[in-house]
């Protein structure tokens, strides 16, 4: 095992239920921490005893870094029961994120399937921050029900500070008013300009390609979207191959791509 498989200590400070089977953990480092990161990286998050997996990383401030975790698996479940106070490994950062600072200029539009709004976040963040280096930016939200909606009580302050925020929900239930549907019918309705947009999508594979397809027949073209993929990533750093598409290794090439180069890698069904 070289140092790069070795993660380091983090001791989680908070824990925040995001719903039924999703939480946010913030972790600080108990020595040595990470580094800087870039909004689209990820970590491979060890629960110690347990295994490890790769997880985007949501947010952070200083040395900390937030992590929003599905419980789906025993590597997650062990992670999303870790309580404040508990010690968690991180390696990482690893690979190419969303490079925001390339889509200045330009229009934002940001579009999140289920737990895609995770990596997704950290680009709202970045862009908020340096709000006059961009045109107008929205943000589609999808998810299953309204209990599954990732960061709602952020909803109002990223509407306040001029977000377009437009949310969906494949099932209704007796509380909710907005729009049911899958989140690709929101497209028609943002406001962006097609030629001078760039398009930042996350979420499932099919959501990932609909999506790009109605960006395409509103003229934006596929070298402007960009959509985060996913593989069985195992090492982190390019080495076991688990991860390969087509000529890609996810977790050194990816996980961001732009959709002209992805496009075609995930219209094939065994590749």
């Amino acid at each position: 095992m070289t140092d790069l498989m070795l993660p380091l200590p983090y001791r989680v400070t908070a824990r925040r239920l995001e719903a039924t089977d999703t939480v946010t953990l913030t972790l600080a480092p108990v020595g040595e921490g990470i580094g800087t990161w870039e909004p689209g990286q990820f970590t491979m998050l060890y629960g110690f005893g347990v295994g490890e997996v790769p997880i985007s990383i949501s947010g952070g401030d200083g040395g900390r870094i937030h992590h929003t975790v599905r419980d789906v698996g025993a590597v997650s479940h062990a992670l999303c029961g870790t309580g404040v106070g508990g010690r968690l490994g991180v390696r990482g950062p690893y690979g190419h994120g969303w490079d925001p600072d390339s889509a200045e200029g330009n229009d934002l539009l940001l579009v999140a399937g289920g737990i895609g709004l995770a990596p997704l976040r950290p680009v709202l963040t970045w862009a908020l921050a340096r709000r006059e280096r961009y045109g107008r930016i929205a943000l589609l939200v999808g998810a299953r029900t309204p209990a599954d909606l990732l960061y709602p009580r952020e909803y109002p302050a990223w509407r306040a500070a001029g977000v377009q925020l437009l949310v969906t929900v494949d099932r209704a239930d007796a509380g909710w008013g907005g729009h049911v549907g899958v989140v690709t019918t929101l497209v028609d309705q943002a406001d962006f300009a097609p030629d001078n947009t760039v398009a930042f999508v996350c979420g499932p594979e099919p959501m990932m390609r609909f999506t790009a397809r109605a960006l395409g027949a509103r003229g934006v073209p596929d070298r402007a979207v960009r959509v985060s993929l996913e593989r069985n990533m195992r090492c982190g750093i390019a080495l076991c191959g688990h991860c390969q598409l087509g000529p890609l290794l996810v977790c050194r090439d990816g996980p961001v791509a732009s959709y002209d180069v992805a496009g075609q890698l995930l219209d094939v069904k065994e590749l």
